[in-house]
């Protein structure tokens, strides 16, 4: 036990600025050969001097048995109240071990994101980690994230998102969730549950509602997401 908290509190300890958004999805380090998916993410946020709204659509195809490809709409609420078409991003995923076969299973996420208006960029690398305790699963993701662009400051980022997940039933499986990044330190319970229908057809939705710890006043963050895979 000893050893796990260390290396949480190590992450932690690591983390640098993250202006974007640090509640996000937790990646699982799993590819389904000739999946192909639709996703839909949304995310709300709500601190003493702001309301951020955020919705990404996503389609997916893994091409290859341990590599899937996604690509995403970003959409965000403006200052004026509308909402609107707001980024494109590109993502590849890449389950490193095979399911089950080492101590822990590991994989890797790659994301490039471009804004629509400006020539702002950002690109991450992730690490992602999965272990099984008995009828419960650890997941860990870090983050390595580089932003540059014709109106922001070049400069490197890290973020740190870890699920405790107990697999109570394939379609409810409750958890708790905490993300690290730039000032924010967040905490709070999570659900996710997967609806098999035939073959590899399936739903999978998963939600949470995060809390900061990290400093004072409100900080609340609402995320929530549903793939249909085919």
């Amino acid at each position: 036990m000893l050893k796990w908290s260390s290396i949480i509190l190590l992450v932690i300890s690591c983390q640098s600025l993250a202006d974007g958004m640090v509640v996000d999805k937790v990646y699982h380090p799993y590819v389904t050969v000739n999946e192909r998916e639709f996703e839909w993410r949304f995310m709300s946020s709500q601190t003493d001097q702001s309301n951020v709204l955020a919705q990404r659509f996503g389609y997916g195809h893994s091409f290859y048995e341990n590599v899937a490809f996604e690509v995403y709409l970003v959409g965000e609420r403006d200052e004026t109240g509308d909402f609107q078409l707001s980024a494109y991003e590109f993502e590849t995923r890449w389950m490193i071990t095979e399911q089950g076969k080492y101590w822990a299973d590991w994989g890797a996420v790659f994301e490039i994101e471009k804004q629509k208006s400006v020539n702002n960029y950002e690109a991450s690398v992730g690490v992602i980690f999965e272990k099984e305790i008995g009828i419960t699963s650890l997941t860990m993701n870090l983050f390595a994230i580089r932003e540059w662009g014709q109106t922001i400051e070049s400069e490197w980022e890290t973020e740190f998102r870890l699920q405790y997940r107990y697999r109570y039933i394939p379609e409810l499986q409750p958890s708790i969730e905490l993300y690290s990044g730039e000032d924010f330190v967040g905490i709070g319970p999570g659900f996710m549950g997967v609806y098999r229908i035939e073959g590899q057809k399936q739903i999978k939705w998963e939600a949470g509602f995060i809390t900061e710890v990290a400093n004072s006043g409100k900080n609340h963050t609402l995320r929530f997401a549903i793939e249909y895979e085919f």
